[in-house]
């Protein structure tokens, strides 16, 4: 593996962090090696050196993509932390359901590659099926590879073992070789697409509930703020937001409060 000299590992590190706010810390060197070296042997590139020089050379939009994409960790899991999938179909979404007849639409931001989005459609059709007609689910990612995955549909045997029940696999997937393929009834109610949550929210229309887990531990705390105010904006009025178990709003200047169920808790605008 080449080594990355100082100057450009910081220059690394700026880029990242200007295109999507993630935070490369001084002592990471080494996963910027290993993860641009993976890179370049994908691409057109001799070496992290040549990539690097051009980067540096010219602007290239769709290179720094892939740079920045290189550089995001993907950890993701069906059925993630079981009990937000409980409160949203036993509390949440019967609520939302009996105040309002329009179609209810689901975020789920920084989905990676998709099974968060799939385990929401799986929970409704399994726990509230007569509400699943009127769901629609949309999964985003800044990931362009990620995103083309979730939009497959197609796992490996790791990946579905990987919390999802064997009843589930066997009623919602079909094998096909070494692969598992969702079903058209979770096709039809997730879509993806690919979105920079610290860039352009103007593609986002209203939403009933948001999941936004696991992502903002990757921020500064002014990039929390700006997010969680972002999502206050695009929240209906009835709305509720998830975050990852180990993630808050306190000490952030947001106009959320925290509503707590026997086992999971989500947040509303005050």
């Amino acid at each position: 593996m080449s080594d990355i000299n100082d100057s450009d590992f910081n220059f690394i590190r700026e880029l990242v962090y200007r295109e999507s706010a993630i935070a490369i810390e001084p002592d990471m060197k080494y996963l910027v090696e290993s993860r641009l070296t993976t890179l370049a042997r994908k691409s057109e590139f001799r070496g992290i050196n040549d990539l690097i020089e051009r980067l540096r050379s010219s602007r290239n939009v769709d290179l720094e993509g892939r740079v920045v994409d290189a550089m995001t960790t993907n950890e993701t899991s069906f059925f993630r932390d079981s009990h937000p999938f409980d409160t949203l179909c036993e509390e949440v979404l019967p609520t939302i359901a009996s105040s309002q007849s329009d179609p209810i639409v689901i975020w789920c931001a920084a989905c990676s590659t998709g099974q968060e989005a799939y385990t929401i459609a799986m929970a409704i059709l399994e726990r509230c099926p007569v509400l699943a007609a009127r769901v629609s689910i949309i999964g985003t990612d800044i990931s362009r590879e990620v995103i083309a995955k979730a939009q497959s549909g197609r796992y490996n045997r790791l990946e579905v073992n990987r919390g999802l029940p064997a009843h589930l696999l066997t009623k919602y997937f079909s094998q096909d070789g070494l692969s598992w393929e969702v079903s058209q009834a979770l096709r039809d109610m997730v879509q993806f697409e690919e979105m920079n949550l610290i860039k352009d929210w103007d593609q986002m229309s209203p939403m009933d509930i948001i999941f936004l887990r696991n992502v903002l531990i990757y921020f500064d705390p002014d990039v929390k703020t700006r997010i969680l105010r972002n999502t206050s904006k695009y929240l209906k009025p009835h709305g509720c937001l998830f975050l990852g178990l180990s993630e808050t709003t306190l000490n952030l200047q947001t106009d959320y409060t925290r509503v707590t169920t026997d086992r999971s808790h989500y947040y509303k605008v005050a």
